[in-house]
C-alpha cells in the first residue's frame, strides 16, 4: 500500500485538477436526471489528493458534494455560504473534530487545504447531480472578501 502522496498519485493514475491537487474520475452514473432544464448524470465520483502547499481553490458548483476521507493527514474544507463561514474537518481523528465524511451544500463557495507541513490527504468526492466542468465557478477574491471581511486571510490563500 502506498505511504506517500506521490505513490498514491502514481498508483491511482491521478492527474492535475484545474482547482489544484490531483484527481481521477472513477464513476459517472448512466442514469440521467433533469436539473435546471438540462439533462445531467445522476452522480459522479472522483479520487482527489491534496498536498500541503497546494490548495483546492475556492469554487462553487450547483450540486451537493460529499467528501470521504481515505488516507493521509486531516483536510480542512473552508465553506462560505449565506450564513456564517465554517470549516469542515475531514479525517480520522474524531477527538480533534475530524470526521471521515463531510458534505458541502450546492451553491456554497468552498476550498480545501492540508495544514500539516509535509502532509497530504487522499479523499473521494461524490457529487449529485453529477459534476460537470461547465458548472464549476471559481470565486472572485475581492467579492468574497467584501462579503466575508473577517476571513480575508483564508480567502486570499485559497483564491
Amino acid at each position: 500500500m502506498p505511504h506517500d502522496a506521490q505513490s498514491w498519485i502514481d498508483a491511482l493514475h491521478l492527474v492535475p485538477h484545474p482547482e489544484g491537487g490531483h484527481y481521477r474520475e472513477t464513476y459517472r452514473a448512466a442514469l440521467a436526471v433533469t436539473r435546471d432544464g438540462a439533462a445531467r448524470t445522476a452522480s459522479t465520483a472522483i479520487y482527489y489528493l491534496l498536498r500541503h502547499g497546494e490548495r483546492s481553490r475556492l469554487h462553487r458548483i450547483r450540486s451537493d458534494e460529499l467528501w470521504h476521507f481515505h488516507a493521509g493527514d486531516g483536510l480542512q474544507v473552508h465553506v462560505f455560504a449565506a450564513d456564517e463561514p465554517s470549516v469542515l474537518r475531514l479525517g480520522l481523528d474524531l477527538a480533534a473534530g475530524e470526521a471521515p465524511q463531510q458534505w458541502v451544500a450546492a451553491g456554497a463557495w468552498f476550498g480545501a487545504e492540508v495544514e500539516r507541513p509535509g502532509g497530504w490527504a487522499l479523499v473521494s468526492c461524490t457529487v449529485a447531480p453529477g459534476f460537470e466542468f461547465a458548472n464549476l465557478e471559481f470565486a472572485d477574491r475581492d467579492a468574497l472578501v467584501r462579503a466575508f471581511p473577517g476571513h480575508a486571510d483564508v480567502i486570499t490563500r485559497l483564491t
